[in-house]
């Protein structure tokens, strides 16, 4: 289980995020934790070493990180997805991972968006334009 976690320096005039949304996820505060039974379940399992929790810096958690060196090693070829947001993070780690070749399936349940038109429109776009199995 793999847990890319967005990080952010406040008002970085390097990233283009910066310029789009407020300051969020921002290193060593509240924003970054995991909460609910997503965090019960990461401290339950995180010294299993198949549990990685890792900073992303870009909507995907393929771009700057070695998640495909990872995935590969561990002859991973297909990505179940999930998180927030659906028409933005889960959009560009799901496209760059469909570049890659890797098969898609979306647990349509465990994404969300602030943004229901682009939510939508995301799930929609996963099926018909990369192939992905959408479920529950």
């Amino acid at each position: 289980m793999l847990f890319p976690t967005d990080v952010h320096t406040p008002h970085d005039p390097y990233h283009p995020e910066s310029k789009l949304f407020p300051p969020h996820n921002v290193r060593g505060t509240w924003g970054r934790e995991l909460f609910g039974p997503v965090k019960t379940w990461y401290d339950q399992h995180a010294d299993d070493s198949q549990v990685w929790l890792f900073d992303k810096t870009r909507y995907s958690a393929f771009a700057g990180t070695d998640l495909d060196l990872r995935l590969r090693e561990r002859h991973v070829t297909t990505l179940h997805l999930t998180g927030v947001c659906t028409d933005i993070c889960v959009l560009h780690t799901a496209v760059d991972a469909y570049n890659l070749g890797y098969q898609l399936v979306i647990h349509r349940d465990a994404v969300a968006s602030f943004n229901a038109a682009g939510h939508d429109w995301a799930l929609n776009h996963f099926k018909t334009a990369l192939g992905a199995t959408i479920v529950p």
